[in-house]
Parts: structure tokens; sequence; C-alpha cells
């Protein structure tokens, strides 16, 4: 298994359709929501790790610092980038960018923290047999 190290890097490279617009998101212009961007670039962080992660463990998202720079229209394919810049404990942070062939349409960073899959499951099957809240 490789080493979890600074540097190491994912890319993904995704096909815009209509369901990834921000017309889907009540907004009323077709382009790439913003919302849709920030889950590729934790798909292309998840990836710069994948092969690192013990048996057992997996990561979650806690942060993103990200700036949206240009829209991208359905269609169009862009490509996201993670590189992975810091680790600190069981955190980890990338710099993330996308580009959609044009311009760069996100820069920025994004957190994920190592987990216990069990044990993130079980407090998850805890929290959904109890009553929801404000619903």
């Amino acid at each position: 298994m490789p080493e979890l190290k600074p540097n190491l890097t994912g890319s993904l490279t995704y096909k815009v359709s209509a369901g990834d617009l921000a017309t889907a998101w009540r907004n009323d212009v077709p382009v790439l929501a913003t919302p849709v961007l920030l889950w590729l670039s934790e798909l292309a962080s998840m990836r710069a790790i994948a092969d690192t992660l013990s048996e057992g463990e997996m990561t979650v998202g806690l942060s993103h610092d990200s700036t949206h720079l240009a829209p991208t229209p359905e269609g169009w394919s862009v490509q996201i980038s993670a590189s992975l810049t810091q680790i600190e404990g069981r955190k980890l942070v990338f710099a993330v960018e996308a580009s959609d062939g044009q311009d760069v349409v996100l820069k920025g960073i994004h957190v994920r923290a190592i987990v216990n899959r069990d044990r993130f499951i079980s407090n998850l099957a805890a929290k959904a047999d109890m009553p929801a809240l404000g619903g």
C-alpha cells in the first residue's frame, strides 16, 4: 500500500449534463452548479489518497474554501485535480482546481478527515433510529 504523504494527486474528467446545472438547484441559469463542482473536487481528493487508507478506514469531508470562478455550460467537460498539501493527524488538506478547457472554473482548498468506517456507520445507524428533529 502506498504511503500517505503530501503531493499525492487525484483527478477526474466529468461531462456536464442537465442534472448538473444550476437550474436543478432552483436557479434559472443553465450552468454547472457550484454544489456539483464542489462534489467533484471531493471525488478528486478521495482518488488522491484512496490506495493509502488502511482496511476499515474511509474519509469524510470537513470543509471547502473554494471559489467558483467561471461558468461551464451543459455538454462541456471539466477536469478536476486535487493535491494533498498537508497531513495534520487524521485531517487531510487538499489544493483543488478545475478547468473546462477555456477557464479555470474552481480553485481552493478541501479538507477531509480519516475515520473508522464501522464506527461511522454505527453512529449513523444510532442517529437514524432517533426521532427526527425539526421535521
